[in-house]
């Protein structure tokens, strides 16, 4: 058989031969990379969908070298997915202006004593060691005019927003020649951002794994397109094969955007501890906290959930929040406390039990979508 025809309006907006993308993943909370690296967004745009890195873990600087390393590994269109947050203040007076990094332990210091004591707490009563390691203080999502300033420069074909509006951009970045896309989990936000000037809206339901609104993915699908019409919109949110690829379609999507089932793969940046935990984890297996960003974020449950579920702490801003994830974190493994050791993921990870090469697992979505739009669906729907 030759190659599937699977394409919408999506596929001639941006050049690509299939309406799917990979989320546009972040770093672990220590900075070590997962998420979408080089290697799954070239693999991903080779493949026909397109790839799109996730660059909130790197400096502005590691943020030119990447995106120059993809136009180098591929001519196929692809994205970069940068976090837009309002607060970045790790407190007054911390007088960080100038840093590029500082230790884990310096940066405790300047969090309020209730956490830094809870942070001793659970590292007492649990005999973790203390683990120091760089935290960069010069990353794309504390300079994001900067950022964005790279990626109208390097002219990236996509600019995605996985956090805040990027209506204030639009201008320059059509200006380039470069499109924008924006992620919301609520209708008032899709209403907004269209109206900000947006090309694409990716719509992404609580289903979801990292950073997820309330709204389930069915319900939330057609409500979004209404809201943001004209502009086009992706689903997101337990879509992670062909089934979910054609029930947005049907909904009336252009396309999908796609996290848990990508990251989990061959090239998907997550560490080994991460994957296996996806596909260990069953369809209840994950769970929504603010413990680990300060925002709502869905991860594979892990002991960690209960620890600060047990804190009565309220949790910091983004991603001033993250510090404290990030040091535990850094304490779990080294003490080899796997049930303690977690990563975004979404609930779609149900299903996944394999790890495969990301080519196949975008092969896969559009050979069993295509089947179910021209021979499953047909035969099982009779309409007079």
């Amino acid at each position: 058989m030759g190659k599937r025809i699977l394409r919408t309006k999506l596929c001639d907006m941006l050049g690509i031969d299939y309406p799917i993308f990979n989320a546009g993943m972040g770093p672990t909370l220590m900075g070590e990379e997962t998420g979408a690296p080089v290697d799954l967004v070239v693999a991903v745009s080779e493949a026909g969908g397109l790839g799109v890195l996730g660059g909130s873990g790197f400096t502005v600087d590691e943020l030119r070298e990447a995106i120059r390393e993809i136009k180098a590994r591929t001519d196929k269109p692809f994205g970069v997915d940068l976090l837009l947050p309002k607060n970045l203040d790790l407190g007054e007076g911390a007088g960080m202006e100038g840093v590029d990094e500082l230790p884990i332990s310096e940066i405790l210091k300047m969090l309020p004593p209730a956490h830094r004591d809870w942070i001793s707490t659970v590292k007492q009563d649990l005999g973790l060691p203390d683990v120091e390691f760089m935290v960069k203080m010069n990353t794309t999502t504390v300079r994001p005019e900067e950022s964005v300033a790279v990626c109208i420069e390097e002219k990236v074909p996509l600019f995605c927003a996985g956090l805040g509006n990027p209506g204030f951009m639009v201008e320059r970045a059509h200006a380039s020649g470069m499109q924008v896309l924006a992620i919301t989990g609520n209708t008032k936000n899709a209403r907004r951002m269209a109206e900000s000037g947006i090309d694409l809206l990716v719509a992404q339901g609580h289903e979801g794994g990292g950073h997820t609104g309330r709204i389930g993915t069915m319900a939330l699908l057609p409500a979004a397109i209404d809201a943001a019409r004209p502009v086009p919109v992706l689903a997101a949110g337990g879509i992670g094969d062909g089934r979910g690829l054609a029930a947005a379609l049907a909904m009336g999507c252009v396309g999908v955007w796609v996290g848990t089932r990508f990251l989990c793969t061959r090239e998907g940046g997550a560490p080994d501890i991460v994957k296996e935990r996806i596909l260990a984890s069953a369809d209840e297996g994950t769970r929504v906290s603010r413990a680990y960003t300060g925002k709502t974020l869905r991860a594979t449950y892990s002991g960690y959930h209960d620890l600060w579920d047990k804190s009565g702490l309220d949790p910091l801003p983004f991603p001033i929040q993250i510090m404290i994830a990030s040091a535990l974190l850094a304490s779990f493994i080294e003490a080899e406390k796997a049930d303690y050791v977690t990563g975004p993921a979404g609930q779609i990870s149900g299903i996944i039990d394999q790890i495969k090469p990301a080519a196949q697992v975008l092969e896969d979505m559009v050979e069993e979508a295509a089947d179910i739009l021209t021979r499953r669906l047909p035969d099982s729907v009779t309409v007079a």
